[in-house]
């Protein structure tokens, strides 16, 4: 794999989305409640910094509460998981990510090698221009595809499963580089 540029970077995953069951997910919008808890996240973040969001609202608009008055440019190569639209119970939700983190990938569902390849190549790229302009990257994202691209790349602990399941709406996790390290900030 090619390297990372820099010593950090910190994923975002988004703050709790209004949800709607009649709406894919990936359309889904910030609930109004949820933009204070994504400004909290900026007490763990140097600004200036190099800001980047998937194109799914509820990602891009809790990175901008983020950066403030900063610009965020979008990516589609960090947005979750491409699944079908198929409303699940909250439990159907949890066995489906947890049956994907545990290595299967049901029919329609994105494989974990395209989920790897496209975040991969979002990181590189936009770590590259973080490091032009002598800023730290800020990812704006998910759970499911960083999870799935972190664990191609750095140990998680205690394991991928686990460590998704501990993922909060909104969380910070912070990238060691140079170290290879993955720790959450916010809990």
């Amino acid at each position: 794999m090619t390297a990372v540029r820099g010593e950090r970077l910190f994923l975002v995953r988004h703050a709790m989305p209004a949800v709607d069951p009649g709406v894919p997910a990936e359309q889904w919008q910030l609930a109004q409640e949820s933009r204070v808890a994504a400004r909290l996240i900026r007490l763990h973040v140097q600004h200036p910094a190099y800001y980047v969001a998937s194109t799914e609202p509820k990602a891009a608009q809790t990175m901008q509460e983020i950066a403030g008055a900063q610009r965020v440019v979008t990516d589609p190569d960090l947005t979750e998981v491409h699944r079908p639209h198929v409303w699940l119970t909250d439990d159907e939700y949890q066995a489906a990510m947890l049956a994907y983190l545990s290595g299967e990938c049901p029919d329609g569902w994105e494989s974990h090698d395209r989920v790897i390849e496209r975040f991969d190549a979002a990181v590189i790229r936009h770590a590259a221009a973080a490091a032009e302009h002598g800023r730290t990257l800020v990812i704006g994202t998910h759970g499911l595809a960083p999870t799935v691209w972190m664990a191609s790349r750095y140990p998680l602990d205690p394991d991928p499963v686990r460590f998704w399941a501990g993922l909060r709406f909104p969380d910070i996790l912070e990238i060691d580089l140079v170290g290879e390290t993955v720790s959450c900030l916010a809990h």
